[in-house]
């Protein structure tokens, strides 16, 4: 029933790109007329650890890793047009994969055409090439495990003979289509694609044929999309790197300049959050060769950057200030370190130092994280055996445990430094004057640990010299 729902027949599709078949490439490419869309490849091993997350600010179904990296985010607008392409070589853990996602893609994908080593190395991609009996276990298994449609994405063998067997087989295990990149594994996209293989193999068998490689050779705009169909004889077309560059190559009032492409495609980056460093990388691939141009220096990755954390700030500031929150065992709070609230020689982390001597407890234990999609810092402290941090992340390990201390500081009542604060005297003057005189802490205990290892040294020499007064002499100075 599902593979009826969801034709394979006459359309145009996304092909799957790493670091580009992301959330917001792949609405782009919909908005621009593409009829599917295939997420990049992602590594059954690694999201068979992830755990599905609802996200219901940005309204996306979020697949998370432990490490809390978003592996795969998805959303209802293509919820029946985006199919799901994994890298695997064990049946048993592609099925597993598969249906974690299966309630909320289109259909699932195998990967068996991509030659690089991140995916061979593991029997993944054009390497199941060479081991038909596992590729059809693979497809098998997914076949009839799930309620979706199942295809895979393959290259051509060194002979046709070897590809008409290797395609009819697949063909057997009920899988709904097939796409065919008209390159051998060895080929790069400077080789010609053989579009006589595609021709071949789409005669061969019964069901849809999606012809791949185009892209440079004959896929330039929109009319060539069915110049290529037709050469390949095949019943669909799927385009990489010719969307990648200008995803207006899907509409037929296209192409459209490439700033307003880059313009749309930041909209769905910023409205989802996309990871900052995948944005750039999407945006440095539309603009090629100008990417040394003060469009591309300037203007969209500064740009980028701003909106992406202004987004951010937005969705943070709805957390209220100074409501404590209980996340587990830590007590949280919505607070942020502002330098500019703070004397230069002073910090909330010097209070409670002081304040944690001056109780004679421990010194307040620092532990940090850092967040993969933009590499933001969150510190939590402990101190008396509680713990305490910021709910909001900061841009450096100093202010996030900055944050950790000011949170810690305001349950207990203690004061901050902030500037207006009346003097507590937590931070005593001698400190403050190494603060004001360029001074750390460390660069304290480190200058009296080389004074004190001088002393040392010196009273060795004294007692292999058998000064005995100049001993005395050192011994009363280090007491002082």
């Amino acid at each position: 029933m599902a593979a009826s729902r969801l034709s394979f027949r006459n359309i145009t599709a996304l092909a799957p790109m790493v670091r580009v078949g992301t959330l917001p490439m792949r609405l782009l490419a919909l908005d621009y007329g593409a009829d599917l869309v295939y997420c990049e490849e992602l590594i059954d091993i690694k999201m068979a650890q992830c755990h599905r997350v609802v996200n219901e600010v940005l309204q996306t179904v979020d697949f998370v890793a432990p490490d809390e990296r978003v592996m795969f985010r998805t959303c209802e607008r293509e919820k029946d047009r985006v199919v799901f392409q994994m890298g695997t070589s064990d049946p048993d853990r592609a099925l597993t994969v598969a249906r974690l996602v299966e309630k909320d893609v289109a259909a699932v994908d195998v990967n068996m055409g991509c030659p690089k080593e991140y995916s061979t190395k593991g029997g993944m991609g054009a390497a199941l090439l060479s081991d038909p009996d596992k590729i059809e276990a693979i497809l098998k298994k997914l076949v009839t495990g799930l309620s979706i449609p199942v295809t895979c994405k393959i290259r051509i063998l060194p002979s046709l003979e070897e590809t008409l067997s290797l395609v009819q087989r697949i063909e057997r295990t009920g899988v709904a289509a097939i796409a065919v990149h008209g390159r051998m594994k060895e080929e790069r996209p400077r080789h010609p694609v053989h579009c006589d293989y595609i021709q071949a193999v789409a005669q061969a068998v019964s069901i849809p044929v999606i012809a791949n490689g185009g892209s440079l050779d004959l896929v330039k705009t929109n009319g060539d999309i069915e110049e290529f169909r037709k050469a390949a004889g095949a019943s669909s077309v799927m385009l990489a790197r010719a969307a990648m560059w200008n995803a207006s190559v899907f509409s037929n009032q296209g192409p459209l300049p490439v700033e307003t492409v880059m313009e749309e495609y930041l909209k769905y980056a910023i409205q989802y959050e996309n990871n900052a460093f995948n944005t750039k990388y999407c945006l440095c691939q539309m603009l090629r060769d100008k990417v040394e141009s003060p469009l591309g220096k300037q203007e969209l990755y500064q740009q980028t950057q701003e909106r992406l954390q202004a987004r951010r700030d937005v969705l943070e500031s709805s957390s209220q200030p100074d409501r404590l929150v209980m996340d587990g065992d830590v007590t949280t709070m919505a607070v942020k370190f502002e330098r500019r609230e703070y004397p230069p020689q002073i910090t909330p982390k010097m209070f409670l130092l002081e304040w944690s001597r001056k109780e004679k407890l421990e010194q307040p234990l620092y532990e940090m994280v850092q967040r993969s999609q933009d590499r933001a810092f969150q510190s939590t402290v402990t101190i008396a055996g509680k713990k305490y941090r910021s709910s909001l992340w900061e841009k450096s390990k100093k202010f996030a445990e900055q944050t950790a201390a000011i949170v810690c500081l305001r349950v207990l009542g203690i004061p901050e430094g902030r500037i207006g604060e009346e003097d507590s005297g937590l931070v005593c003057k001698r400190k403050r004057e190494a603060k004001m005189n360029g001074i750390t802490e460390e660069e304290g205990i480190k200058k009296r640990h080389v004074a004190e290892q001088e002393t040392d040294n010196s009273k060795m020499a004294a007692v292999a010299n058998g000064d005995r007064h100049k001993l005395d002499t050192l011994q009363n100075n280090r007491r002082s």
